[in-house]
């Protein structure tokens, strides 16, 4: 029996499976495709505190490596179900069935994409859907947010410190963000608001070079010269699983507070995956070091 299983095999969980190492706490984590989850794809990461600059491919191989090299066991097997046993859990795989005193949910999420064509052959490659990741990249260019929410509407925020001019572009003609947000967009020069509209072509081949976008009104269509896209329209948590586990949000994200405990003892949620306002690298390794903590303490 292992003492924690962590499922999700990103910053939040390898984390995770480094704290419990150190604690003396046997760990294995779970990982159906990449171990680093989606900062894998970011060809670098510059706002990691203590790293300057490394790419995202490179910065997931050192944190699993270090997890491995700590005695974390790595299994590259998708969970598709977590059953309840007399003391602690059983994860269940399409391979095999792995006992384990407590359960770390740190599955996280996948962005909502815009279903164009190109998008994800441009993604790295000026689309992106994290402006503090790669925005600095940017600098005095052309970009476009595509959204509505506090999201978007602190995206173009920050672009606009940066870039030469900033296009935000919304469905709807009103944002469903807060509305101090807009009235600080609406004082920033560089910063154009593209209503009504939807986005319907990417160009470019090897790199962005243009977004075409289309007025729901008019259907007229109009090219922005963009050489980046931030798409923040949203978050898919992938919770579904484990939905009879613990109570999720309305949002489907794990209710679980900065305490990383859920609604069930023994399971804890770390990461993208649970109820939280800021999503980032600094707050999933925080939560994975929380989470392993709060089940060590469990198990004593």
């Amino acid at each position: 029996m292992y003492d924690i299983g962590i499922i999700g095999g990103g910053t939040a969980g390898l984390t995770a499976a480094i704290y419990g190492q150190r604690a003396g706490k046997q760990t294995v984590v779970f990982e159906g495709a990449n171990y680093g989850g989606q900062i894998v794809f970011s060809p670098n990461v510059e706002n990691y505190p203590g790293i300057a600059s490394i790419s995202g491919a490179q910065y997931s191989m050192n944190l699993m490596e270090q997890a491995a090299n700590l005695g974390a066991e790595m299994k590259r097997e998708a969970v598709t179900e977590v059953k309840d046993m007399e003391e602690g859990f059983v994860i269940v795989t399409a391979e095999q069935e792995y006992p384990c005193r407590t359960v770390i949910l740190a599955t996280g999420v996948t962005h909502r994409h815009l279903g164009l064509d190109k998008e994800e052959k441009l993604t790295g490659a000026g689309v992106s859907y994290c402006a503090t990741c790669d925005g600095m990249f940017f600098r005095g260019r052309n970009t476009a947010v595509i959204g509505g929410g506090n999201t978007a509407l602190q995206d173009a925020e920050f672009l606009a410190n940066y870039c030469n001019k900033v296009y935000l572009v919304h469905r709807r003609d009103e944002f469903r963000g807060d509305a101090k947000n807009v009235e600080v967009l609406k004082q920033k020069d560089n910063v154009e608001f593209v209503l009504n509209a939807v986005p319907k072509e990417l160009l470019g081949e090897n790199m962005v070079e243009g977004l075409i976008v289309t007025d729901k009104n008019t259907g007229e269509e109009k090219m922005l010269d963009v050489a980046g896209v931030f798409v923040a329209i949203g978050h898919l948590p992938k919770n579904e699983a484990f939905a009879e586990l613990a109570i999720l949000d309305e949002g489907g994200f794990i209710a679980a507070g900065e305490d990383c405990t859920t609604s069930r003892p023994g399971i804890f949620a770390a990461g993208d995956c649970r109820t939280k306002e800021v999503r980032q690298l600094t707050t999933a390794a925080a939560d994975g070091a929380v989470a392993a903590l709060a089940a060590v303490k469990y198990m004593r």
